[in-house]
């Protein structure tokens, strides 16, 4: 996993509620096992006026003019900024995949789906949650100027989009996590030295149960 310790990327403004994890990857994508390449299909309803599949080159459908993914200036944006429940629904982790493919490392919202939240940290993404007033400042800003960027540093736990700075909740252990490029499985292998020496001494200990 990539670590995540300072991020700085153009904001991309989703100003409505209840976005789920069907609508940022729809299901047709999920017969997919492999872990990349979905940051074409990101909001794929919206982002096309054709339907498409895993087999049907993206290149090969009409963009949707009216998402705003597909507007010149958010092409490359890498911060999104959402309202309440985003990444609700289903707990498809290719939902995250598909964030993450397109460039997004951090997302900003009121709340965020649970499941979907943990997701995001065992990928590397960061979801600050923030109070609906600061979200609504956020949004007001972008409505004034395209192309706003925001500024992360995780180890400071310090956000800055716009003319504002503040600091955000973040657990300790996520956020060694972000900063280590680790997910569970690495969270585990990390201790692997431990592990060991624990099993060694029960072996000396307890050498019944090794029978």
């Amino acid at each position: 996993m990539q670590p995540l310790a300072h991020h700085e990327g153009i904001v991309v403004p989703m100003d409505r509620g209840n976005i789920d994890t069907d609508a940022l990857l729809p299901k047709q994508y999920l017969k997919s096992l492999e872990s990349r390449g979905f940051g074409a299909f990101l909001l794929d309803d919206e982002r096309y006026l054709d339907p498409g599949e895993l087999d049907t080159p993206p290149a090969s459908r009409r963009e949707n003019p009216q998402c705003v993914l597909n507007m010149p200036v958010y092409r490359r944006a890498s911060v999104v900024l959402a309202q309440a429940n985003f990444g609700c629904g289903s707990s498809r982790e290719h939902a995250v995949w598909a964030l993450r493919d397109f460039g997004i490392r951090v997302l900003i919202a009121p709340s965020f789906g649970d499941i979907f939240f943990t997701n995001c940290f065992n990928n590397g993404l960061l979801p600050i949650r923030l109070e609906q007033s600061v979200i609504d400042h956020f949004f007001a800003q972008c409505r004034q100027s395209s192309g706003v960027t925001a500024s992360v540093d995780v180890a400071r736990r310090e956000l800055t989009l716009g003319d504002t700075h503040l600091v955000f909740d973040l657990d300790v252990g996520r956020q060694r996590n972000l900063l280590q490029g680790l997910d569970n499985i690495g969270e585990t292998l990390a201790l692997a030295p431990t592990i060991r020496a624990y099993e060694s001494a029960r072996q000396l200990s307890e050498p019944w149960v090794f029978r």
